[in-house]
Order: structure tokens, then sequence, then C-alpha cells
């Protein structure tokens, strides 16, 4: 199972949710891979957000090694799964799908957690208090997800 994590500019929720869901496929010992990604390219090679590794370490989970890049075409082909953030994010990754099995393969993450609420993960970027309550609402789809995929 090959996973991609898509926000905006992959420096806040997106890497979040690839270090929380490595980590559990570790725990588990699962073969799945897990990658991130922005709609926008404005933060290319840059490390997570100050914030959001802060928030990681608090639960034990290193997001360091991360580097932020820009959501490809080829991302769409390569990528069994690939969770949008919010509404704003899965329109643009729907764009880049070629075809209907690519747009099949794009889902909000939290519905995961709550089946067909499309619900969107809020971005903490302009709220320094608003990482904590991303990275439980996270924590939680991903735990959801690998309920569902787990053999």
């Amino acid at each position: 199972m090959k996973i991609l994590m898509v926000c905006l500019g992959n420096i806040c929720r997106s890497p979040l949710a690839e270090g929380i869901l490595k980590a559990k496929i570790k725990e588990r010992g699962l073969d799945w891979e897990v990658d991130s990604a922005g709609t926008g390219g404005w933060h290319t090679g840059e490390q997570p957000d100050p914030r959001s590794i802060q928030t990681a370490r608090r639960h034990g989970i290193d997001i360091t090694d991360q580097s932020a890049r820009k959501l490809r075409p080829d991302d769409l082909k390569n990528f069994d799964l690939i969770l949008a953030m919010d509404e704003s994010n899965r329109s643009d990754i729907l764009r880049l799908a070629g075809n209907e099995a690519q747009r099949l393969k794009v889902e909000m993450i939290m519905n995961f957690l709550n089946p067909l609420s499309d619900q969107d993960v809020p971005d903490p970027y302009w709220d320094d208090h608003g990482f904590e309550a991303v990275f439980q609402m996270l924590d939680g789809a991903c735990e959801a997800l690998i309920e569902k995929y787990q053999i």
C-alpha cells in the first residue's frame, strides 16, 4: 500500500499525517509506504513548520527528516491512496487526475474516522494553538485507516 498525504504547502498538516501514519505502520510491522506533498510549491525543500515538528515530538514522532514538495501528476499514478486534508486540496488533486481510476484514489482523510463527512482538517498555520487539535484529528483518522486496510 502506498499512501500520499496532501495539504496546501506540505509543512503543517500533511507532514504530521505522514509522521503519524509511519509511526503506526512501524508499530504494526506493515509493509506500507507513506509520503506527503503540497498542492502549492512555495515551501519546496523546507522542513515541516517548527510547530508541527514540536507537536509531533511531544507525541514521540520525529518528522525532521521530511522535506516539502509539490504534488506531481505522476503521484496519481504511483500511489494507491491520496488523502486530502481539506476540500480545496481535494479539488486541486482531482484537477491533476488523468482518468477515473486516478480520481477514485483521492479521498478526504477525515472520512476514515467520520465516513462521508468530507470534514476538513483545519490549517493551523495561522493559529499557534491549532496544531495539537490537528494532530488529534489526524491520529484518529490514521488509526481508522489502518483498521480499514490492515489485513
